[in-house]
């Protein structure tokens, strides 16, 4: 398949970053099924789809150029499926996909965490399961209305059937990298994801909450734990962001002032921006937390090595619903025992 045969993109999973990625893919030609919820496609259908960006970049596709339905349709044939549902509805996302679409369809699993293509494949072998990874948050800020507020390139595993996509994401404004060695850019991304949590429990936008050194000692732990069980198990995460992964820990426990000098970069982000966690505190929805400190304690039960700060942040945001309310810095650095 070339590049000039490519016109079908269905995402599974119509939420913040499902829309998105389609919609930027949408607003540069390609034609995408959305297939979702009920709450976000009514949105959609009254509304339009508008996706913006940090940039000052965006658009806005009417509702009578959007393809909405709420469960795959049937005999679909789309060239490439984003899979971008939550943690816990991979395999039965993937079930339904693979009952809709043609045998061997490309799937490319753009979720937090490191597991979810894995859990695709063994719900769908009939699929071709790929892994990706979105470096960035985006946040519904209005009806039918998702901004990206941080920066990155996607990534995803190298292979020759994402080959012919490439051009098509950068055309979107999505550039798409294609890696090796797709497990330590996960891994590397989920570290920076330990925010999430901690960023969900401050009930602050994402700068405001780095700003404040407690959150970013909470931050520091969380990641030096998980980086030892990185270690242990023989794993090197990629580098992501501006330092090395075993150097973050460290310029997060500086003090404010220094901290937002040598951070400079990485806080170039919206004002408003915060990770996708807080967004499921404020609607009452699942996290996908187990997604990301759950993987960090399981891999640590796998090599003998206990996660007890993550463990912790599960238990929190697990409690959450029973407790709401933001959680003072200095408070979570008791909670965690810091």
């Amino acid at each position: 398949m070339t590049e000039s045969t490519l016109s079908e993109v269905m995402v599974m999973g119509a939420g913040s970053v499902g829309c998105y990625l389609g919609g930027c893919l949408a607003a540069a030609g390609a034609r995408v099924t959305f297939v979702g919820r009920p709450r976000v496609l009514d949105a959609l259908a009254k509304h339009g789809l508008t996706v913006s960006d940090l940039e000052g970049g965006e658009s806005w596709i009417p509702p009578a150029a959007l393809h909405l339905s709420l469960e795959v349709p049937v005999g679909a044939r789309p060239d490439l499926v984003l899979l971008t549902v939550k943690s816990s509805a991979t395999a039965q996302a993937a079930t339904e996909v693979a009952a809709g679409v043609r045998p061997s369809t490309t799937v490319l699993s753009f979720q937090n965490g490191v597991s979810n293509a894995a859990v695709a494949g063994l719900a769908a072998p009939g699929l071709y399961l790929l892994p990706g990874m979105v470096p960035f948050n985006v946040s519904e800020t209005g009806p039918a209305h998702f901004h990206r507020g941080t920066s990155g390139r996607l990534a995803a595993e190298e292979d020759a059937a994402l080959l012919p996509w490439v051009p098509v994401f950068a055309r979107a404004g999505i550039p798409l990298d294609l890696h090796a060695d797709m497990p330590s850019v996960q891994w590397a991304k989920l570290l920076l994801n330990l925010n999430n949590p901690v960023n969900a429990l401050s009930g602050l936008p994402l700068r405001a909450e780095l700003m404040e050194r407690d959150y970013r000692v909470c931050l520091a732990a969380l990641m030096d734990e998980a980086l030892a069980i990185l270690q242990r198990a023989g794993i090197l995460p990629a580098q992501l962001a501006s330092v090395p992964a075993r150097r973050l820990p460290g310029v997060l426990r500086l003090p404010t002032m220094l901290y937002r000098l040598v951070a400079a970069r990485s806080l170039q982000m919206d004002a408003k921006a915060r990770s996708s966690m807080a967004d499921d505190l404020a609607l009452g929805r699942r996290t996908e937390i187990d997604a990301l400190c759950g993987e960090v304690v399981r891999l640590g039960l796998a090599h003998g090595t206990p996660a007890p700060l993550n463990a912790k942040m599960v238990e929190l945001l697990e409690a959450w619903p029973a407790h709401p309310g933001p959680v003072p810095g200095r408070q979570l650095r008791a909670l965690l025992g810091l």
